[in-house]
């Protein structure tokens, strides 16, 4: 199984005008993030982990051709805007895209997609199926797919564990019963906003405490702000088996 990072960024704590921090000003292409979304390809096709602002144009940068499904952690905006641009794939594929999601986000989709819901539909909407998913583990693609209910704020949200892989985005507190469905994979990538306390991101701190109750073999911060800091130096602070992701990123399981 091959993992892109295909986003690492998060609309949270960005300024509307341009900024002028050392982040944004950074030359370097790790501190350039797109909205947080990872490709996952198997033997048996490709899925997705939310389609954000940003979905086509890392389709296009990462030259993706075919995709089977995706997987939806959450109803904000920054994980879903993105849905409309899967008819292309509706187009080459010829067949409609299997979305797995919770019922709050089939709200969302229902409520900002209302177009693609409609009861007399227009040419070249997206063909969408929908698959409701809850808190049990299920089938995808042959892999073995465990939902992991974490609390973004009050909001609840899913993360994945594929395989030996974790993948939690938009976490705040996590429920030990939930915690312990993470244990011991091999790869977990966490959300880390920045340093400071936030409402409903974990902090880095926060972030390193729950990989060190997990104590995956190799651990990816996502979900960062450019109040993070830059990759280079933040790097330097985590310990052997962390690292900060990056978009393009892309590891082996």
């Amino acid at each position: 199984m091959k993992v892109t990072f295909l986003g690492t960024g998060t609309s949270q704590g960005v300024p509307v005008i341009a900024c002028d921090c050392i982040v944004c000003k950074s030359t370097d292409p790790k501190d350039k993030r797109l909205r947080c979304s990872v490709l996952i390809e198997g033997s048996s096709g490709n899925l997705i982990i939310d389609t954000g602002p940003d979905f086509r144009q890392q389709m296009l940068r990462e030259n993706v051709k075919h995709l089977e499904a995706v997987l939806y952690t959450h109803e904000h905006k920054d994980h879903i805007a993105g849905m409309d641009d899967i008819r292309a794939f509706n187009y080459f594929q010829g067949k409609h895209m299997d979305l797995y999601l919770s019922n709050h986000v089939e709200a969302a989709l229902r409520r900002e997609f209302a177009y693609v819901f409609a009861a007399n539909k227009y040419p070249g909407i997206p063909l969408i199926n929908l698959h409701r998913i809850e808190n049990s583990p299920f089938q995808l693609l042959g892999h073995n797919i465990t939902p992991i209910e974490v609390s973004h704020y009050i909001m609840p949200v899913f993360g994945f564990k594929i395989d030996d892989f974790c993948y939690v985005t938009d976490a705040k507190t996590i429920e030990k019963s939930e915690l312990e469905k993470m244990k011991n994979v091999k790869v977990l990538v966490l959300n880390a906003l920045r340093k400071e306390t936030h409402v409903s991101h974990f902090t880095l701190q926060e972030a390193l405490e729950v990989i060190n109750y997990v104590k995956p073999k190799q651990a990816y911060l996502t979900h960062l702000s450019h109040q993070m800091g830059l990759h280079q130096e933040i790097e330097l602070d985590l310990p052997p088996h962390v690292k900060l992701a990056y978009d393009g990123l892309k590891i082996e399981i």
